[in-house]
């Protein structure tokens, strides 16, 4: 009887511990159901996204599309994004930014937001243009901002072609090119100022081109401009600080002695060559690249700006407001404050450039940039 007992209670041991085998804890074991683990990638693009979040009414989503270039370049995109960053602060949205890698993957990337229930998206870039447009098509609900996205439909005489949930947010780049222009002529003792530029590819990169060198000539009408363009396509122009560093070498060798540097982190490596030379002025561009270059410190005098933060926060407002337009919103320009070097500006220059900037606002002073020339 002993013997009967002792094995019965072996076999219940046995089976005791395949029950604890089966039911004990697993290393690898599968996350849980509701664990969060979206997060949404695609091969040469840097994204997130918060899906449950966004696909609510309550929660107001903004979600940014870069070019090619980075999110924190110092310029263009990253200006942009501080205007989104304003719409978290003051109206409590939640924003996301993705990366682009490759230009084949603009649609992608604006369809990994679309499809996640953003209210807003905001696309930087003339190269996105495209893209922008054919989404906006395809989700009605949904507000596009393009950055730099010139709205030829809002022109035409066929309104059928209307979106009504698209706005363009341009600029008049040649006023801030004018009054760069302006500037570098009233400083330079050589007579030789220079822009290392974007691709020409882009319009607003000849605008503010062609902006700074009838500025130059406003002043003085004989004097020598280099300007010089980058030679490659939209996916290398704005982000090739090496060349822009050379190039701005080549014309400081010639005898210049401002330089504007307007092409993202090609403009940038511009910048930051200048500032290896005594005596040498450079000029930045889109926003005061005083606070985000501090490299560039050492020579920046001041920034052809794109007030791009506001015009992106303005948008984004007037979508959660119910109020957001169609077609081209203007947004504005001007110069940045000249920060350390304010006192080496003589006052009758710093009158001219007040004379100038009232000038080109009333009409009575043009910059003579023609898009269509």
């Amino acid at each position: 009887m002993k013997l009967k007992r002792t094995s019965l209670l072996v076999l219940l041991l046995l089976l005791l511990a395949l029950v604890l085998v089966a039911c004990g804890g697993d290393d690898t074991a599968e996350p849980a159901a509701n664990e969060n683990t979206d997060t949404t990638t695609t091969e040469d693009t840097d994204a997130t996204t918060e899906e449950a979040d966004c696909a609510s009414d309550e929660v107001f989503c903004v979600g940014l599309v870069t070019d090619v270039g980075e999110i924190d370049d110092k310029s263009f995109n990253q200006s942009a994004w501080e205007g989104a960053q304003r719409a978290e602060a003051e109206l409590g949205a939640q924003i996301d930014f993705i990366e682009t890698k490759d230009a084949k993957d603009y649609a992608t990337n604006i369809g990994l937001f679309a499809e996640n229930g953003y209210d807003v998206i905001v696309t930087v870039g003339f190269a996105l243009g495209e893209a922008t447009a054919e989404a906006a098509g395809q989700y009605p609900d949904i507000n596009f901002i393009g950055v730099d996205q010139f709205q030829a439909w809002q022109f035409d005489e066929d309104t059928s072609n209307d979106i009504a949930n698209l706005a363009g947010l341009i600029f008049p780049e040649d006023r801030a090119g004018f009054l760069a222009g302006a500037l570098a002529a009233m400083l330079s003792d050589s007579g030789t100022v220079a822009a290392v530029l974007g691709t020409d590819l882009v319009p607003p990169v000849v605008a503010f081109k062609e902006g700074y060198e009838n500025g130059a000539r406003y002043i003085n009408a004989d004097i020598n401009l280099i300007s010089t363009y980058h030679p490659g396509g939209l996916d290398v122009a704005f982000t090739d600080p090496e060349w822009g560093a050379s190039t701005a070498k080549q014309a400081i060798d010639q005898g210049a002695d401002v330089v504007f540097g307007a092409g993202g982190k090609t403009g940038n490596g511009a910048l930051i060559e200048v500032a290896g030379n005594e005596g040498v002025f450079c000029i930045g561009v889109d926003s005061d690249q005083w606070e985000t270059v501090p490299e560039a410190r050492p020579c920046l005098v001041s920034s052809a700006m794109k007030l791009i933060t506001p015009g992106v926060f303005d948008l984004i407002k007037a979508s959660n407001d119910g109020s957001f337009p169609a077609g081209n919103f203007f947004g504005g320009t001007g110069l940045a404050p000249f920060h350390d070097f304010d006192a080496e500006i003589a006052q009758d220059i710093k009158d001219r450039l007040a004379e100038i900037d009232a000038g080109l606002a009333d009409g009575s002073i043009e910059t003579g940039y023609n898009p269509g020339g």
